[in-house]
């Protein structure tokens, strides 16, 4: 049997309607190539039993059969197969390809399943605000102005100076006015969504040891009131006056935001927090009554009664959400705060989300009530977590809606293209261009979301965690501390980070930018890849061709929701196809630094044979080229030489 022709996912292709709520009628459907004595069936799974139900060939699509079933639709979630038999063989059809049982995973249907539709495939770009745009240098953190928690003294940058390993204590300036200024650029950009990291007080660059949940941090927003000396800091962040007028700023912000049509996501810290937070005050920055509103146990503890930090950092004090019940409390106005007017965010990024609480079941009961009451204060909010590993304990419809996509794409995405892990801590050559790992990988790892939460999963190539992905074209293992701030920019391999950018603008899910990598930014994993938004000498012609994929990724639908068909993955090279409605891409993937003779047939896509073929965009080891070119194949056929490094779009 030719199982080249055999086809079925979740999207609307072939479940109607894809996303069915309780009860709801759907057809379910799939393709299966044109054999005698063949029988498709689906096989049902639920708490109830199994069953097999055959199904009915209802139409020919090409060199295909299409097979549909009706079902009266469920209120559980409902898992099914498809099984297909020929001649005493069976082949099991999963959301993971075909596989044998013990390796497959099922489709399935789960109508407590809503993600917001803005989300699903959205282009997101993520701001780390203080390396962005300084536009208000009012409001800058100066030299001295902060002896921190964990005893290092603030110091004010200049905002070409190279980052060092003591970043946590250096500002460069970049605060909301400077985001205001450049909301234009974005918007023309093409994104979708703005993801801030941190922007409440905190008393390091990054902002992840909150010491205020409830206000802007007034060095990202504005300064009306200050002082002099060793009062600067305490007057600069705890006064009435300056957090109500930073809390303003980035209401205004994310107001003119929404004006262009671009979605904000804050960043939620709620497994530990500054030891500048009121409710242990080690700065004495506050009143001994904001410690009492909380109560004395807000802190998880060791078995000696000492408090517990994340990780041993002295300065990230875990919090005691599953035994404070006043703690687990102010944290859920905080996150409803900020959905509601004036500030109206779109949703909140979760900060190593399942880490909070002591245990996976008290972890779930916190982010179940942590839904209900986001969702209580805005039906739409997205709620999309940080996590490493399978998720899909979190996404069955009440507690978390999406991740940051690590194990579906980053990962995979860096280890074929540049052979690196993704803080450049390893470099496996093996790994390097191989087609089938990363095929595999992209299968098993995307079969543990439901469709919807796969098309809202954060696809980034880096982040502020990781080393930028054109550092990793280097191959040079390490960090800035071992080979300094320019290394991270020397032998880099600028048609690497195209054909990358290629594929996740072509690629399921929630394309992600980090600032800076649309106009070739390097750095090595943190703190070097939190550098500067280089506004005066950045790479136009890599921003051009973020520009490009951009709209054709916005031009065609079905790069957005449509099907995805893996056609081929071997040594160097990729073939897949996006296609739904009229549309039909294909994406074809040379990763070598040598030519590549391939030869395709377009059947094997959606078992018609294509005429015409129209080159979209195209990448190679010398540059790139966004010119339409329209061919013919060969009766169906497409044989053609790929290019050293050459990435390439065509339409069908």
């Amino acid at each position: 049997m030719n199982t080249h022709f055999l086809f079925c996912d979740e999207t609307a292709n072939f479940r109607t309607p894809a996303d069915p709520g309780p009860g709801e009628p759907f057809t379910l459907r799939v393709w299966a190539p044109r054999e005698d004595g063949i029988t498709v069936s689906f096989l049902f799974r639920s708490e109830e039993g199994s069953e097999e139900i055959p199904a009915v060939k209802t139409g020919e699509h090409g060199k295909l059969d299409i097979y549909e079933l009706d079902h009266p639709g469920t209120e559980e979630e409902l898992f099914y197969f498809v099984s297909v038999k020929l001649d005493a063989e069976e082949w099991l059809l999963g959301r993971n390809g075909l596989r044998e049982a013990r390796e497959a995973i099922p489709f399935s249907v789960n109508p407590a399943v809503k993600v917001p539709d803005w989300a699903r495939g959205a282009l997101w770009y993520q701001i780390f605000p203080d390396r962005f745009c300084n536009g208000d240098p009012s409001n800058d953190v100066l030299t001295g102005e902060i002896f921190d928690d964990v005893g290092l003294v603030s110091r004010r940058m200049n905002w070409n100076d190279p980052i060092n390993q003591l970043d946590v204590h250096h500002f460069y300036g970049g605060d909301l006015q400077g985001v205001i200024r450049k909301l234009d650029y974005l918007k023309n950009l093409g994104v979708e969504v703005l993801y801030f990291n941190p922007l409440f007080v905190s008393p390091s660059s990054h902002g992840y040891n909150t010491q205020d949940y409830r206000h802007v941090d007034p060095h990202l927003g504005r300064i009306i009131e200050d002082a002099e000396g060793m009062d600067r800091y305490r007057v600069r962040t705890t006064s009435k006056a300056n957090l109500e007028a930073s809390d303003a700023l980035l209401a205004e912000l994310i107001d003119k935001a929404h004006q262009r049509g671009i979605r904000v996501i804050l960043d939620g810290v709620f497994n530990h927090c500054s030891t500048f937070h009121a409710w242990e005050n080690k700065a004495g920055l506050y009143p001994d009554d904001e410690k009492k509103a909380v109560g004395e146990k807000c802190f998880c503890e060791n078995e000696r009664g000492e408090k517990e930090c994340w990780w041993g950092n002295r300065n990230l004090l875990k919090l005691n959400v599953d035994g404070c019940p006043s703690l687990r409390e102010h944290i859920m106005q905080v996150a409803e705060k900020w959905l509601l007017p004036p500030y109206n965010a779109d949703g909140w990024r979760l900060d190593v989300a399942a880490d909070v609480g002591h245990s996976p079941e008290n972890n779930h009961v916190f982010w179940q009530e942590f839904r209900r009451r986001v969702h209580l204060a805005r039906p739409d909010a997205l709620i999309l977590a940080e996590h490493y590993g399978d998720p899909s304990e979190w996404l069955e419809g009440n507690e978390w809606d999406s991740v940051m996509n690590y194990d579906a794409f980053m990962e995979p995405v860096s280890w074929f293209f540049t052979g690196m892990e993704k803080h450049s801590d390893r470099y496996l050559p093996w790994m390097e261009g191989a087609g089938e790992v990363f095929v595999r990988s992209m299968e098993d790892a995307s079969a543990r979301f439901a469709r919807p939460c796969l098309e809202a999963a954060l696809n980034q190539l880096d982040n502020h965690d990781h080393s930028r992905f054109l550092t990793r074209t280097n191959h040079v293992v390490g960090r800035v501390s071992e080979w300094g701030y320019l290394g991270a920019e020397q032998g880099t391999d600028k048609s690497l980070l195209r054909a990358a950018v290629l594929l996740q603008m072509t690629w399921p899910g929630a394309p992600g930018i980090y600032y800076g990598d649309e106009v070739g930014r390097a750095g090595s994993a943190g703190p070097d890849n939190r550098r500067t938004f280089p506004w005066d000498r950045g790479d136009s012609e890599i921003l051009d061709f973020y520009c490009n994929t951009i709209h054709l990724r916005k031009k065609h639908s079905c790069l957005r929701q449509g099907s995805l068909k893996l056609l081929t993955g071997e040594q160097g090279f990729l073939a897949y196809a996006r296609f739904g409605g009229d549309e039909k891409l294909l994406v074809l993937i040379n990763q070598t630094e040598k030519e590549k003779e391939i030869s395709l047939d377009t059947a094997e896509i959606d078992g018609l044979r294509s005429e015409k073929m129209t080159r979209l965009l195209e990448t190679t080891k010398e540059g790139y080229n966004a010119g339409v070119v329209e061919s013919e194949t060969e009766e169906g056929l497409i044989k053609l030489t790929l290019k050293p490094r050459e990435a390439v779009i065509y339409r069908l």
